[in-house]
């Protein structure tokens, strides 16, 4: 059970500092996660454009989200 909670996180923030990144190692995952996604099947679509009219919606719905302001209210969008 962790009782520090502000302490764990800043462990945990010094030790992903610490790590160094090992491009060639990330991409050899990235290469077999698309060898495995193609030998399954899931990769490449046949149709790539199948179900963007969703993904259009949405991305348009995500996009008009307004934040609230400081106190909480939203605000207004200029026009």
């Amino acid at each position: 059970m962790v009782k520090n909670g502000m302490k764990l996180q800043a462990f945990e923030a010094a030790r992903i500092r610490a790590e160094k990144v090992d491009v060639e190692q990330n991409f050899r995952i990235l290469d077999a996660l698309y060898k495995e996604a193609a030998m399954l099947g899931a990769f490449p679509p046949a149709d790539p454009l199948e179900g963007i009219e969703v993904k259009i919606r949405i991305a348009k719905a995500v996009n008009n989200v307004q934040k609230p302001d400081q106190k909480g209210r939203r605000r207004t969008r200029p026009k």
